[in-house]
């Protein structure tokens, strides 16, 4: 009884793991290839699949989804025969399973050095100055010669990224000391620019300044001179509608020499010519109404019975 329980377990054994290789379950967005007695067969695709045990094998488990893939620097030697160290980034995805797995032995390998050789070719054609300024150009003739070399790989170049582009240190410290000149130049140009438009705005007003200064000065002036003729006006018709002599002019004269003289720059006088003729009869009424006028009362000054008269009042 023993031997035939040991070959029913034996064949339960087998059994069950004809089993397990019969169904293969294939993750979405993955591929797997079959091979029959190491030949390829067919690509199973997500899901539930039947193979046929101990006759078909699975080669390979592909990844369909898109994969990204740094690569270490590398140095590249420019136009102008400067070593640069460029980082990649590779984002493909693979589209034919069987192709993957048959047109090359290792397609991430192959992918690497054909991104190597293609950046040496491209950036072999530019100078330092161009391949630090011309990422997107390099971008996208990297993946147009990556797209076309690795399409019968069954493989698609998606993008094709430059990490970094590290020129020699001697070099950056050259555009550093550049850079830097560049930014004080800017600096320079920018305060003298500055300095210049104050002084133009200052020039601007005081130039405003003054000409509003002169405006108001001008216009006061002619207002005060406006305001003076109409004052001598004023006198003038008021002199005349009291229809004044020569007397009551030259007591107004005489009234306003005191002001005249009040300034100690004052020291010429200017006296009309008319003038005179005024004082003069203005000097005989004021000794005819004075306490020493005429009359027969200077002969009458002894005696107790002469007769005093009182000046009258001058009216303006």
């Amino acid at each position: 009884m023993e031997p035939i329980i040991i070959v029913l377990i034996i064949l339960v054994v087998l059994v069950f793991i004809a089993l397990i290789k019969t169904i293969q379950v294939i993750p979405q967005a993955s591929a797997a290839i079959v091979e029959r007695f190491g030949r390829y067969t067919r690509t199973l695709n997500a899901g539930l699949n039947i193979v046929v045990p101990f006759i078909d094998s699975i080669r390979n488990r592909i990844d369909l989804r898109e994969q990204v893939v740094p690569f270490p620097p590398q140095p590249v030697i420019t136009q102008d025969n400067l070593v640069v160290n460029i980082d990649t980034v590779i984002y493909y995805q693979v589209t034919d399973a069987r192709a993957a797995t048959y047109e090359v032995a290792s397609y991430i390998q192959a992918i690497e050095q054909l991104t190597v050789t293609t950046l040496r070719n491209i950036i072999g054609g530019m100078d330092l100055e161009r391949t630090l300024t011309s990422r997107e150009e390099i971008n996208a003739a990297l993946r147009g010669v990556l797209d076309e070399a690795t399409g019968k790989w069954g493989i698609r170049v998606n993008r094709v990224e430059l990490k970094a582009i590290e020129p020699p240190t001697s070099i950056q410290d050259s555009m550093e000391k550049q850079m830097r000149a560049d930014r004080d130049k800017r600096a320079a140009i920018l305060t003298a620019e500055g300095t210049r438009q104050a002084a133009i705005l200052t020039a601007e007003g005081e130039k405003q300044s003054q000409i509003l200064r002169a405006e108001g000065e001008a216009k006061a002036a002619a207002l005060r001179a406006e305001g003076e003729a109409q004052a001598i006006r004023t006198v003038f018709e008021s002199i005349h509608a009291g229809d004044a002599d020569q007397k009551l002019l030259a007591y107004q004269y005489l009234q306003m020499l005191p002001k005249i003289a009040e300034g100690d720059a004052n020291k010429l006088w200017i006296v009309p010519s008319e003038i005179g003729d005024a004082l003069k009869g203005l000097s005989g009424a004021m000794g005819n109404f004075g306490p020493m006028g005429g009359g027969s009362g200077s002969g009458n000054s002894g005696g107790s019975g002469s007769e005093r008269r009182e000046k009258p009042p001058i009216t303006d």
